[in-house]
């Protein structure tokens, strides 16, 4: 498998790969690969302050808001937490401190990020009605470089009424989205067959042409967009004219007069691959680290077959 990352992108947390020399079940095997092998850290454990506070002007807070402890603790899981997979973090089940402890026991440097959370309603004084707490308001006790991006910090959790405080203490610890979508670095993950585009007709293409469409670059769709040769290779123009070929296509009333004007023909061997990651990883990251858990799995498998057939 020959991999290409295709021009102009990563944009932001998306990506498109050309994957050549390669079939739909390689493919297929990547793409579940980065939907559940690939590790990430999210908050796996929450522990609440439960009771009430007073502040220095003696007004007393409770430890109530407007939505349970389950799903603040939820909405805090599926917070995109920064992974680093070269910077030694390791699975509380392989963590050479704490392996061999109790479950209650565990935890430490090495296999997870602590962050910590204390917020206070408005005052019984404040003109304002409630106050909403955000994940930019977790306060990371480990290490800085685990601190929430700036993308994701207007993440609500929860609104706080007057007379209403949230602390926690939250855990984040390394896993794969097979066992919880929290897990899971991912999304919108898919492939397509790879085309050209073929302009046989360029007279009735003109029925296309004329509709004044254009490719999200801002390129119009007209003959210009294919080469001397009448093709078209340039993937991110191939996936905007798939999509306008809907327009002439049939039910449209134009099939008939476009008459085939413009072809896709597949490249065999070759997909799109696209997919988006939840910030916590960069898309290079995320595809690197699908690679690694896929030659460790099929590295695993000859040395189950050749202790097999010794």
């Amino acid at each position: 498998m020959d991999v290409q990352i295709v021009d102009g992108w990563p944009r932001g947390n998306e990506i498109r790969i050309l994957l050549t020399n390669t079939d739909a079940a390689q493919v297929n095997a990547v793409r579940r690969a980065l939907i559940a092998d690939v590790p990430k850290l999210a908050i796996d454990k929450v522990n609440f302050t439960q009771g009430v506070n007073q502040d220095n002007k003696g007004e007393v807070f409770e430890s109530v808001n407007v939505l349970p402890d389950e799903t603040i603790a939820h909405r805090l899981a599926m917070i995109p937490i920064p992974t680093y997979p070269d910077e030694g973090i390791t699975f509380p089940e392989d963590c050479p401190n704490c392996k061999d402890l109790a479950e209650e026991s565990k935890g430490c440097l090495t296999c997870q990020v602590l962050y910590h959370i204390r917020k206070d309603g408005p005052s019984e004084d404040s003109d304002e009605k409630h106050r909403t707490v955000y994940a930019g308001d977790l306060t990371n006790i480990s290490d800085q470089m685990f601190d929430i991006r700036e993308e994701h910090k207007r993440i609500p959790l929860t609104i706080l009424s007057k007379g209403q405080f949230l602390e926690l203490y939250a855990f984040a610890t390394l896993g794969r989205g097979r066992d919880h979508a929290k897990w899971s670095p991912v999304a919108a993950v898919g492939f397509r067959q790879h085309n050209i585009a073929k302009l046989n007709k360029p007279k009735k293409a003109n029925v296309l042409f004329d509709l004044g469409l254009t490719t999200t670059d801002g390129t119009p769709i007209d003959a210009k967009l294919f080469g001397k040769d009448k093709t078209m290779t340039d993937i991110n123009h191939l996936m905007d004219l798939e999509k306008a070929l809907h327009q002439v296509g049939p039910g449209t009333n134009r099939d008939a007069d476009f008459d085939d004007a413009i072809t896709l023909e597949p490249v065999e061997g070759a997909y799109i691959f696209s997919y988006e990651t939840d910030g916590s990883l960069t898309p290079e990251q995320a595809f690197n680290g699908a690679m690694d858990e896929l030659q460790g799995r099929f590295e695993n498998l000859a040395n189950e077959i050749e202790r097999a057939f010794a």
